[in-house]
């Protein structure tokens, strides 16, 4: 004889949005319109539902993050992924980081099932073109119908930050169009946490980040974007669950982690600047020593 379990055990019904007739594609988009963090890609919100494209078909989602820095072109598909979906998701993303260049862009396909002739085909662009996969789950319970969405493909890194062809800009550009004199200044108290361990550093002024420049050139092995109420720092660091818990624990305003660049996002007051300035040096310290060995 089976025992009984405790906590009880509840057997599960999954749906096929494909072939269902209680919910359908509309649907799943306005579960995730009514809470766009379902997706698991942090702090964003929807910007545009089926955006027209000027080469034709619509775009079912925009999402940005709650920063302004970075977008999601979010196509949904019932069913198995197919070569049309997914090159259309690659169309769409690709027309949107043309009009808006000084963002980042990532192309999110989200469908029932995630095949694995689809991973092959997105093994040709791995490092090119930065490419998500959400699979999405539908399950029917006693008071209602649910959806679990699980990220099985995550974006690869493309390299570090450089000026490049940059548009370049000057202080009083950050002072009035993108953050304020205040904001600005905290840019300034942690370049001087830089120059205790890095003298010759200096700001060099870009139209969409702040940047770094040693020895003539640039080294933005951490950047800057002062917005009206805080300034957002970006620090090189690859992810791990140490420093997490290390930045978790202090009660920092850390963003999710950029993994296109491998970043570090923290959104810093002036009281976090001078609470934490040894954490920040160390932090710093560390990101400029390894962009040294590239």
């Amino acid at each position: 004889m089976n025992a009984p379990l405790t906590p009880k055990f509840v057997k599960l019904e999954t749906l096929s949005l494909k072939s269902s007739q209680e919910v359908n594609e509309r649907w799943v988009q306005q579960v995730i319109e009514n809470d766009p963090t379902v997706l698991g890609l942090g702090d964003v919100i929807i910007i545009g539902r089926e955006r027209i494209q000027p080469g034709g078909g619509r775009l079912d989602l925009l999402l940005q993050d709650d920063d302004g820095t970075g977008r999601y072109e979010v196509e949904l598909q019932l069913g198995s992924t197919d070569e049309s979906h997914i090159i259309r998701t690659i169309e769409y993303w690709d027309t949107e980081r043309k009009r808006y260049p000084q963002l980042r862009h990532t192309a999110v396909i989200i469908a029932e099932d995630i095949t694995s002739r689809f991973f092959n085909v997105i093994g040709l662009f791995n490092g090119v073109i930065p490419l998500m996969a959400i699979q999405m789950t539908v399950i029917r319970q006693a008071d209602g119908i649910g959806i679990i969405f699980t990220r099985v493909l995550d974006t690869m890194a493309s390299g570090v930050i450089d000026d490049g062809d940059e548009p370049p800009t000057d202080r009083s550009y950050w002072e009035t169009e993108q953050g304020t004199p205040k904001t600005v200044q905290l840019v300034d108290k942690v370049l001087e946490i830089i120059h205790t361990f890095k003298t010759d550093a200096v700001l060099s002024y870009n139209k969409y980040y702040i940047g770094i420049w040693i020895d003539g050139r640039a080294c933005n092995f951490a950047s800057f974007r002062p917005r009206k109420n805080a300034m957002l720092l970006s620090i090189c660091l690859p992810k791990t669950p140490e420093l997490d818990a290390q930045l978790n624990a202090i009660g920092l305003d850390v963003l999710e982690y950029d993994k296109q660049w491998k970043q570090y996002r923290i959104k810093l007051k002036e009281s976090d600047i001078t609470a934490q300035r040894e954490l920040l040096s160390n932090l710093l310290n560390k990101a400029y020593n390894l962009r040294k060995k590239e």
